[in-house]
């Protein structure tokens, strides 16, 4: 049973996708600090000066200066704008994974593509063709 374990888990889709994992979620935070910190706030200057993450709407029809006011008195809230922040993630990390498995599969073709060598035995027969071609 640890052989077969061990086999499984040394194959290459399993270690893949191990890798992929730690990747992603080493990944996340960069994407995370790229749509909150670069991106968001030209987009909420543009807007108005607004910055997404606080916008909200309030269901019990109070006005709040901010989400996390409306949150301190457990008032239902919709979150919209960390919706919107989380959607930008989601979009940048799924063309990042595109970009990757694009390049990967550009990498594949090219090694399908490649001519292999034939085998020693091939190699053989065909010396001693040309040699017997020589000598006729």
């Amino acid at each position: 049973m640890w052989k077969e374990f061990k086999e499984f888990s040394l194959r290459g889709n399993a270690l893949e996708l191990a890798i992929g994992v730690i990747m992603a979620t080493s990944f996340q935070p960069i994407v995370k600090s790229l749509v909150d910190d670069i991106i968001m706030p030209p987009i909420g200057m543009i807007a108005g000066k607004v910055d997404f993450k606080d916008k909200f709407i309030a269901l019990d029809g109070v006005e709040y200066k901010s989400l996390d006011e409306a949150r301190k008195v457990s008032a239902p809230v919709i979150g919209y704008g960390q919706l919107i922040n989380t959607v930008i993630n989601f979009f940048i990390i799924a063309f990042c994974v595109f970009l990757i498995v694009k390049a990967m599969n550009r990498m594949k073709r090219a090694e399908a593509e490649a001519p292999k060598d034939p085998p020693a035995q091939e190699k053989l027969l065909a010396e001693i063709r040309d040699l017997l071609k020589a000598k006729a």
